[in-house]
């Protein structure tokens, strides 16, 4: 019999591991399951993800259009993720998501014969963006699912495990395209790879028991949406956080996008060469240590200092990036600038959840997808052109210089210190050393 959605939350599940450990979330084999079966998924994706700019850049020859395929792919983050966050808090998640996995299977298989018949990229664009609403429609409800596959005593672990899900896939994806091209894979023949992947989400989530939301006497429609706005903007720190996140992603991050770009720019990578891929990787490996500090070496810190020192070395490394002109500093300095990037929007993400009540997260998580996501794609339609014109080069110093702006705007303590010095308080009392993943999960729960 399948599994189906319960209003119930997830039971204790007795197992010997430390409470709070990898091994005692692994021991819920609903969260085992669904674990594996993203991991994997996840990977195919990212294979989508290193080889679709690629394609465009080989075939056009312009930054310009690689900027415009992101955007079709992740812009739909910034239009969908408010009425995605409605659906989340309101709706049966388990059936939703299985629908939206199938939704992204069919666009994903339909990549493939595009490519091998080199069709028009106008065509490549649409389904492309078809791909970009499927995952801006799961995004909000896949990230309220999580928590309830373990208990709360297990979090931590579930915590770590999901940062090495999202970071290592980030990392094997590439590598996997890597090896396969090297052994005269074809780009269609990867589309098809990720697309066959959204299979392993769909059966795991068939097996799966997802508690439905709990009924909730807040509005709906348009007042849902509206509503998380007004909680960001009755919060300062969050939305101090929310702010500075949509300028990061706007001004700082459009060289994520345009990596291909800005690997063939500044470090002489020529093309139907695996250098890209291998730089990818290293980068995501940078990331993925970076995501992990902050659940381990820095699990007892305030993430509101890291916050700051975070932003700072990121300029700093961004700012490298953008001057060496080798791809073995080019590695180097990539797997720096991955570590601070995603050390520092890991530790924002945990002081901006930290803030948010259970029922308000779906609405308000929404509006954090749609400035991660939802900004980086355009910056990327912004930005592009400049590259083609100019080189990566000032593009990329441009974002380093802002980002040091932000290390010095986003002073989540001062904020804290005003509110208090006026009398205010905060609608929730914060855990400045938690940790939450994109995905909301926390460790100080």
């Amino acid at each position: 019999m399948s599994a189906t959605s319960s209003p119930e939350r997830r039971t204790l599940v007795q197992h010997p591991h430390r409470p709070g450990s990898a091994r005692a979330a692994l021991a819920y084999p609903d969260f085992r399951r669904m674990w594996m079966a993203s991991f994997s998924s996840n990977i195919g994706t990212w294979m989508q993800n290193v080889i679709l700019p690629v394609y465009i850049l080989d075939r056009t020859d312009s930054t310009t259009l690689v900027g415009a395929m992101v955007f079709a792919q992740l812009g739909p983050l910034f239009f969908l993720s408010l009425p995605a966050g409605v659906i989340a808090d309101r709706f049966d998640r388990r059936k939703w998501l299985i629908w939206m996995q199938l939704v992204q299977l069919a666009f994903s298989a339909a990549l493939a014969p595009l490519a091998a018949a080199n069709a028009p990229v106008w065509s490549i664009f649409l389904v492309a963006m078809g791909v970009g609403c499927g995952n801006a429609l799961n995004a909000p409800a896949w990230s309220a699912m999580l928590p309830s596959l373990v208990s709360r005593d297990d979090l931590a672990g579930a915590v770590s495990l999901n940062s090495v899900l999202i970071n290592g896939s980030r990392v094997v994806g590439p590598i996997i395209v890597a090896v396969l091209r090297s052994f005269g894979a074809s780009i269609a023949q990867i589309f098809l790879i990720n697309a066959v992947t959204y299979l392993f989400v769909v059966g795991g989530l068939l097996r799966t028991r997802i508690p439905r939301p709990a009924p909730s006497n807040q509005p709906g429609g348009l007042r849902a949406l509206s509503s998380g706005i007004r909680i960001v903007r009755d919060r300062p720190a969050v939305s101090r956080l929310l702010a500075t996140l949509f300028v990061f992603s706007l001004v700082s991050l459009p060289y994520v996008g345009l990596f291909a770009a800005v690997v063939r720019l500044n470090f002489g990578v020529k093309k139907n060469s695996t250098t890209y891929e291998w730089i990818y990787a290293t980068w995501g490996m940078g990331a993925c240590l970076g995501g992990l500090a902050i659940g381990t070496v820095f699990v007892g810190t305030d993430k509101r200092m890291l916050v700051r020192r975070g932003f700072a070395a990121f300029a700093l490394f961004l700012g490298l990036f953008a001057v060496v002109r080798t791809p073995l500093w080019a590695f180097i300095t990539g797997a720096l600038l991955g570590f601070a990037y995603f050390a520092t929007t890991t530790s924002m993400n945990t002081i901006f959840q930290s803030r948010l009540a259970d029922n308000e997260r779906g609405r308000v998580m929404a509006l954090w997808f749609m400035a991660f996501g939802g900004t980086v794609p355009v910056g990327n339609m912004l930005f592009a052109p400049v590259m083609d014109a100019i080189g990566a080069r000032w593009v990329l110093g441009f974002g380093a210089v802002c980002a040091l702006g932000l290390s010095w705007w986003c002073d989540i303590e001062r904020i804290d210190r005003r509110v208090e010095q006026q009398g205010g308080r905060h609608a929730l009392k914060p855990d400045h050393t938690a940790t939450f993943d994109e995905h909301g999960i926390s460790t100080g729960e």
